[in-house]
């Protein structure tokens, strides 16, 4: 470095803030930034609305709401100081984590997970309720990734038997954890990591031919579940292990005027929630559909397409839709530095997508109605803290890319 620079001093030292410049602006991921802190600025919005309702009246969710997202920046932060080749060694034991807290959440006692509209999908503890199967989609998607990522460096030429073999691998990942949360039962979760199963079997290369196979069975199956809860509800109870309630669900979305109005009251207010709305809302404080259900959680997009109309809510989705669009050239970008990293982003994008679908789908009636949270919006200490553990590792990721791209053409 002398020989290059000579003696000088001043070169040295300039040379020397240029370089350490350089090295904090790894860590400054502006557009992952802009876009987390405008979700936290609806979410808080949003929510601010919803306490004015009457059923909230008394409840301060919004001050919970920034505990949480303070929270879970902390923890974005402390998964910076983890390198992706250390949280690929770690995926395995995450995994297992995961599964084994599902697996204690059904043999725990009531007083610790009492059921709660017929499932043991939670641990209460006085002032605190945790979700494990939100924290396990993460864990599941950094194995996902994981395993994807070794397939792909150990056959570097695909056949058709590597990719069954690739195939079998993510099925039974999935499978496993899919099967305790059926236990609870939760059927709309199992059905979240059933869809990021699948984005990440469309993304990881396998042949085609095999695909247009398996998506031709899944639709199949999935036709005729459904077809059987419409035709047969009281049979689709015992073959798919789904309550009541879903089955009604599934009923009012398929044919809302063949149900009574208790069946779909949830769906008639969130309607009149949103089309009173109309172009521009009536603004913080003028909500006037009241007694909607779950206000604040599930049905938070309600609240936004009251309070700021048409707009607010097309300027939620086009923010979904930038989120969505910086994960997938995150991921594609990455993917020759690290195809772990790469698949982290995949898992992650999926995961958004589907409860934004799912979410907004159901408020709207072009989804059955789920208690699926809109992340990064709804209100929810477990939905906040893993989603923003999966923020923190596609932070990571890109922060990573970064170093490696201004390695490579210095």
């Amino acid at each position: 470095m002398d020989k290059f620079w000579g003696t000088n001093k001043k070169y040295k030292e300039e040379f020397g803030v240029v370089r350490m410049s350089k090295k904090q602006s790894y860590y400054l991921q502006n557009d992952l930034i802009i876009l987390l802190l405008m979700f936290i600025g609806v979410s808080l919005l949003a929510i601010y609305n919803a306490e004015q309702m009457p059923q909230n009246a008394g409840e301060n969710y919004v001050l919970k709401q920034v505990v949480w997202f303070s929270i879970g920046i902390c923890i974005v932060a402390a998964i910076q100081y983890f390198e992706l080749d250390q949280l690929y060694k770690a995926s395995i034991f995450t995994y297992g984590i995961g599964v084994l807290v599902l697996i204690v959440l059904l043999i725990s006692p009531e007083s610790i997970a009492a059921e709660v509209r017929g499932t043991k999908s939670w641990f209460t503890f006085p002032g605190l309720s945790l979700q494990p199967a939100e924290f396990t989609k993460i864990t599941t998607i950094l194995f996902l990734a994981a395993a994807i990522s070794h397939h792909k460096n150990k056959y570097d030429k695909a056949t058709v038997k590597t990719d069954i073999f690739l195939l079998v691998k993510i099925g039974l990942i999935t499978a496993i954890p899919v099967a305790f949360i059926m236990m609870q039962p939760d059927f709309g979760t199992s059905m979240v990591y059933v869809f990021i199963a699948g984005m990440m079997v469309l993304l990881s290369g396998i042949d085609w031919k095999i695909l247009v196979g398996l998506m031709g069975l899944v639709s199949v199956i999935a036709a005729g579940l459904l077809m059987l809860v419409i035709q047969f509800p009281d049979l689709a109870q015992d073959v798919i292990g789904i309550e009541l309630y879903q089955v009604n669900r599934i009923l009012t979305w398929f044919d809302p005027t063949q149900q009574t109005s208790n069946d779909t009251w949830q769906f008639d207010l969130s309607m009149l929630a949103i089309g009173s709305g109309q172009l521009f809302g009536k603004g913080l404080g003028g909500l006037q559909v009241v007694n909607l259900p779950d206000a604040h959680t599930d049905f938070i997009f309600s609240i936004i397409g009251e309070s700021f109309g048409f707009i607010g809510g097309a300027a939620v989705v086009l923010l979904y839709f930038l989120m969505l669009y910086r994960l997938v050239t995150l991921g594609l970008n990455s993917y020759h530095n690290s195809s772990f990293g790469s698949f982290i982003c995949f898992g992650y994008m999926s995961l958004l997508l589907i409860h934004a679908f799912q979410n907004i789908g159901m408020t709207i009636g072009v989804m059955p109605i789920t208690g699926i949270p809109l992340l990064l919006i709804s209100y929810g200490g477990s939905s906040v803290l893993s989603t923003m553990i999966g923020f923190g590792l596609v932070y990571r990721v890109a922060v990573e890319n970064t170093i490696k791209n201004d390695y490579l053409f210095k």
